[in-house]
Formats: structure tokens, sequence, C-alpha cells
């Protein structure tokens, strides 16, 4: 009786210690904190299990709720919301930042310990301060810009006038948060074109802004696709279209949604690399020591639906350069 009693005691105390052996090993999990300006959209957003990101760090044998946790921080759109947003990942001590496009601000803002991974971030992160040298970033900040900046931008504008010979008016679309050197970029790479240039940073007025670009005698819009823009892509192409605005981008996602022409980096190729960071900062390497990449890869997209629907002729040139015509 008495074994048995004993081995009741020992069974006893082995159920009651383990719920709080799972607790310890949930709470031993690494927390990827993911800061972004859009909407909560689970099958578009980086979040998405089926998304390039999530799929990157799965190939890289992280697989959500086994061996790490996801701590997911959309602005719906609210870009003031961005900063509270931020700090609420700083306080819940995750493990590393993710941002996408712009967020990267308010998240390098917040912090300047736990690690940051952006993806598609500043189009000059040493002209921003974010980091030292891209080979050497010696903060806490690393990851993949979206662009190389002047010569990008300028790229755009060049095969936007193969289109719109006469094109001499340009206005950009963007979030209210875009970097410091993405201004610079447009000013540096517009003026030899014989380009001007005019922002716009109301998103969610979208109609009586789109009015106004009209009205002020721009023959075409870039849209900045990060935050609310990207999320509201369709909207944007197709608010545009209905005014007989050309709109272009840099992420085939525009002309994908009905925007007119893209030039620039894979964005899922830049989420998965993304991933790889987060990967080697989870097992121990420190972001200042990671070089941030820069794309080396473009894709020019044009939608030849759309420049019907504009009376636009897409010289056979432009075309032949094409990675992907959207009929």
């Amino acid at each position: 009786m008495v074994r048995v009693g004993r081995l009741a005691v020992a069974l006893l105390a082995s159920a009651l210690l383990a719920p709080c052996s799972v607790e310890a090993q949930q709470a031993n999990k690494p927390r990827i904190g993911i800061l972004r300006a859009g909407m909560a959209h689970a099958q578009s957003g980086p979040e998405s299990p089926k998304g390039p990101f999530m799929q990157g760090l799965k190939d890289l044998g992280w697989v959500e709720g086994q061996n790490f946790e996801l701590v997911h921080r959309p602005a719906d759109g609210k870009l003031d919301r961005l900063p509270a947003l931020a700090q609420e990942l700083v306080r819940m001590n995750v493990d590393v930042i993710v941002t996408f496009g712009s967020t990267i601000r308010p998240a390098a803002e917040a912090t300047r310990t736990i690690p940051i991974v952006m993806i598609a971030g500043s189009s000059d992160p040493v002209a921003d301060g974010l980091v030292k040298s891209l080979a050497h970033p010696g903060t806490n900040v690393t990851g993949v810009t979206w662009s190389t900046g002047t010569q990008l931008i300028g790229k755009n504008l060049q095969l936007l006038k193969e289109i719109l010979p006469r094109l001499s008016r340009v206005a950009v679309l963007h979030d209210g948060v875009a970097d410091k050197a993405f201004g610079r970029a447009w000013e540096d790479a517009a003026g030899p074109l014989g380009v001007t240039v005019q922002r716009y940073t109301d998103p969610d007025a979208l109609e009586p802004t789109i009015v106004t670009i009209t009205q002020s005698g721009a023959e075409a819009m870039y849209v900045v696709l990060t935050g609310v823009n990207i999320s509201h892509r369709d909207r944007v192409a197709a608010v545009a279209l209905a005014h007989r605005l050309p709109t272009f981008a840099i992420l085939r996602e525009l002309p994908e949604a009905g925007g007119l022409m893209s030039y620039g980096p894979n964005l899922a190729q830049l989420h998965r690399r993304g991933a790889a960071y987060v990967d080697k900062i989870l097992k121990g390497a420190k972001p200042g020591d990671l070089p941030i990449e820069q794309p080396t890869q473009f894709e020019l997209a044009v939608n030849l639906k759309t420049a019907r629907a504009l009376n636009l002729t897409i010289p056979r040139s432009l075309l032949l350069q094409a990675d992907y015509v959207l009929e």
C-alpha cells in the first residue's frame, strides 16, 4: 500500500507539473512581431500562411505555433497608430520586429535594442539615419531595401516617357510616411528628364485627391505601394482609371490590380529574403553585423487592357522588354 501511495503521489505531482512544463515550453518560443500600416487581411498580408514571408520562414524550419509565435500589429490604414503599435511590440519584448515599407521609422524610433528586419524599407537607410552603412549596419536595423533610389525612379520615368513622350508633370501618391531619401531621389531623377513632380499624401481621401491631381495637369501618377496604398491598390487603380489617369509603380502588384505599368524588384522575393534575416537573428546573429541587401533583379510589367482603356499605344520595343504583359 505504501508503494501504491508513493506512486499515486508521484503521478499526481507529475500531472500538476505538466501544465507548468507546457507553459514554460510555450514561453520559450521566440516571438516574431510584425508591424505594418495596411489592413489586417490574412489572405493577402505578410502574415498569411501561404504568403512568401511565412512560406520563407517555413522553408527554413520555422512553423507558427510549433517553434515560434507570431505577434501581428496592423494599423488598418491609420498611420497615426503606428508609433503606439510599435511601442506595444517593444513592451511585449518580442525577439525581432519585422517592418514592411515605411513602418521602419516608427519601429526604429520605438527601440534601439530589439532587432528590426525591414522588408522593402527605406530606399537609403544610411541617409535616413537608420544604419551606419549598408555593409555594416552597426545598429539594431537590417534587412532588404525596396529600391535603389534615383536610378530606379529614373528608369520608371524613362519607360513611361516611351508611352507618353510629352510627359512633363507627374503626381506621386504615398502614404504620408515616405522616407526623406525618397523625396530627394525623385528630385534628382525627374529634373534631368524635364519632369515636374507633385507629392500627395492623403490616400484616405482618394477620389478628391485624384480629382485634384488631374486638375493640376498631371499626366500620370506614381503610386508608392506601401502601407495604405498596397492594401487598397485595386481601388487606387480603379479610381485613377475612371479619371483617365495612367498609374505606374515599382512593384508588379499595381498593374496586376489594373494600373498601367511597373518596373522594379519582385516583392515576393524581398519577403523571402526578409525571412532569411529573421532566421539568422533567431539563431543568434546580430542585426548590426548583417549587411543590408539591395535588389539586383528587376522586372517590367505592362497592363495592355488598361492601356487600351486609356487609348494609349505601348511601343513594341517596350513590350519586348516586358517580363509580364497583362491582357
